[in-house]
């Protein structure tokens, strides 16, 4: 039996299309910071398929040297972490000219009333509550969160 007549018949004469797969382009460089490996890992693939080539970090200082060692476009963090929050780190890093004007999204599994007020005042763009909607973070990454 021929190739040919070992495919289906409608596909026999069809035309095979190929795909070319190219490299999406990186939207930048993103910091990923929460004390709960699972929420790191699911934020950062988040973030992938947004574009963006994805870092780690499981505290605030860990971010911080991370940060210190390289410059990311985007830090998305957890507020509630042991020793340093996210609000210290974000305090720290708008302090530096360097990262005064990127966006960086609070994220937060014990949402208070005014953990979003307090979350703008420490430099942060946006405020989002766990269980995190993939939309809600990139509609934050972009401004268009309201």
């Amino acid at each position: 039996m021929s190739a040919q007549a070992a495919v289906a018949p409608a596909y026999a004469g069809a035309k095979q299309q190929e795909y070319e797969f190219e490299p999406r382009l990186s939207n930048g460089l993103a910091l990923v910071v929460d004390d709960n490996p699972d929420i790191t890992a699911m934020l950062a693939a988040v973030l992938r398929h947004a574009g963006y080539t994805v870092s780690t970090a499981h505290s605030a200082p860990d971010a911080l040297e991370a940060a210190l060692s390289r410059h990311y476009d985007l830090l998305v963090s957890d507020i509630g972490m042991p020793g340093m929050t996210g609000h210290e780190l974000a305090r720290v890093l708008r302090a530096m000219p360097e990262y005064r004007s990127i966006p960086m999204i609070a994220v937060t599994g014990f949402d208070m009333y005014d953990d979003r007020e307090r979350s703008l005042e420490a430099g942060f763009s946006a405020h989002l509550s766990k269980p995190i909607d993939p939309f809600a973070l990139k509609r934050a990454i972009s401004g268009t969160w309201h």
